[in-house]
């Protein structure tokens, strides 16, 4: 008899492909290629395997956890070492989706989410998805090229 995954399993597993497509996402926008991107917070181009999906608002426990307009790919750096370069950050975010985007951000990190396992696994086949569509357009942006 096969064991149910636990919560925390499924929520690992999502992170695994959130996080891929931020990064391919991000590369996608900043590079025209899936397989570079630039980091948000210091600009320096690395390949999307090299970045880490870093967060605006440090913490795993809430709303922002799998907020897309909360996280981007961020190098190793500013995320860790710099302790996510809050301050660029922020500039980057208002300069990506306006004035007030980054106080959005800090208040639904206020918002307690409580994920259940069906709608994780509902969230890992959106991402998967969401990957197969950026690396359909990838090949499109290839054959364009001259």
């Amino acid at each position: 008899m096969k064991k149910k995954p636990t919560l925390s399993k499924v929520k690992k597993k999502l992170w695994v492909i959130f996080s891929e497509y931020i990064r391919k996402r991000d590369g996608l926008r900043t590079t025209g290629s899936i397989d570079w991107a630039l980091c948000i917070t210091c600009g320096k181009r690395y390949h999307y395997k090299m970045l880490q999906a870093g967060h605006f608002v440090a913490g795993r426990h809430n709303a922002n956890l799998f907020s897309e307009r909360g996280v981007h790919a961020q190098c190793y750096n500013c995320n860790i070492n710099l302790k996510g370069n809050t301050l660029e950050y922020r500039r980057q975010i208002i300069k990506l989706y306006g004035e007030n985007a980054d106080i959005e951000i800090e208040n639904a990190d206020k918002e307690m989410k409580q994920f259940t396992i069906p709608e994780l696994e509902e969230m890992i086949l959106s991402y998967k998805q969401k990957i197969k569509e950026l690396e359909n357009k990838n090949q499109i942006q290839d054959l364009a090229k001259p």
